[in-house]
């Protein structure tokens, strides 16, 4: 049996009542992919990717994004040392496991291009020389919905090398009260999580998730809902390619988490959102209205028949 149960587990003493959006993240870790959060400041999205950090074993590193930061100060840069009479190259906070990028698009687009190749290819080119990012490499990033002033809006080319866009929510008032009552427990702010799992762990685990069986008929189920997006009358700009190959690899991570060696369509169902929502750019016409991308999902995966296996 997997430790999937076992981080969440760990991570739960800490996030209370979220469970689904843990899961959603092991996802994502488990396809190697990163993460975007979109949510209201204090709903823990920075306790959450410190906590997988922690419990998983993953060097963590956190940038806050601000208009006055540069790329050099994600990627590094050389300096000149007296004694060697040479010039060395100081790596910046990129060259870590987990790198939380706190408020991605409050830096300008030159700053966050810093990450595209990070991101994509998993190396760093500075000055002409080529550094490769040790694996397990992943991004978290994070940023406010409801604040437009002094931002830089994500362009699609960005927001499509993000495997997931997340929400975590407002808390239940239960779950809200536990939080509280823990507090008064722990007598501090935050509490040591054990470290349940190891970076090798994480990626023996990855390999296990590539050998997940999926029927051809829930490959067809996959591009059907893809295909579908591009062609729905309230959408501009449909899935991408990229779309269809996230939808797959995070529906067998899910069948992996919930312990089994298959995808089912309830897998393709339950991620879709979570892979397409960011994927998808509408109509001015049904914007202004009030639609959003999630919804054109919901109905796209209302219409189409699922197929039985």
């Amino acid at each position: 049996m997997n430790k999937v149960n076992e981080i969440l587990d760990e991570i739960e003493k800490v996030v209370v009542g979220k469970r689904n959006v843990l899961k959603e993240v092991m996802y994502a870790i488990l396809s190697n992919g990163h993460i975007l959060f979109e949510d209201n400041p204090g709903l823990a999205k920075t306790l959450i990717a410190r906590s997988f950090a922690e419990v998983i074993g993953f060097e963590f590193k956190r940038v806050q994004f601000t208009p006055d930061l540069l790329p050099s100060d994600i990627t590094g840069t050389f300096i000149y040392d007296r004694r060697s009479t040479e010039f060395r190259f100081i790596k910046g906070p990129i060259f870590t496991n987990l790198l939380l990028a706190d408020e991605i698009n409050r830096a300008p687009p030159k700053t966050q291009a810093a990450l595209l190749e990070a991101m994509q290819e998993k190396q760093v080119t500075v000055e002409g020389e080529t550094y490769h990012l040790e694996e397990p490499f992943l991004v978290i990033a994070t940023q406010n919905p409801i604040e437009y002033e002094g931002t830089y809006p994500l362009p699609e080319a960005q927001l499509d090398r993000f495997l997931v866009k997340l929400s975590v929510g407002y808390p239940t008032y239960e779950d809200e009260k536990e939080i509280l009552r823990r507090r008064m427990e722990w007598k501090q702010d935050s509490i040591t999580l054990n470290q349940v799992a190891t970076r090798e762990d994480i990626l023996e685990m990855r390999s296990e998730v590539e050998e997940i069986y999926i029927e051809d008929d829930i490959l067809d189920y996959v591009l059907r809902i893809v295909r579908a997006t591009r062609e729905h009358m309230q959408v501009e700009v449909g899935a991408s390619p990229r779309g269809s190959i996230a939808l797959m690899k995070l529906s067998r991570a899910r069948a992996y988490v919930e312990g089994r060696d298959y995808v089912l369509p309830d897998d393709i169902k339950a991620v879709a959102r979570i892979a397409l929502v960011h994927r998808i750019i509408l109509k001015p016409e049904p914007w202004i209205r009030g639609v959003r991308a999630k919804d054109v999902i919901e109905d796209v995966l209302k219409k189409l028949p699922v197929p039985k296996v």
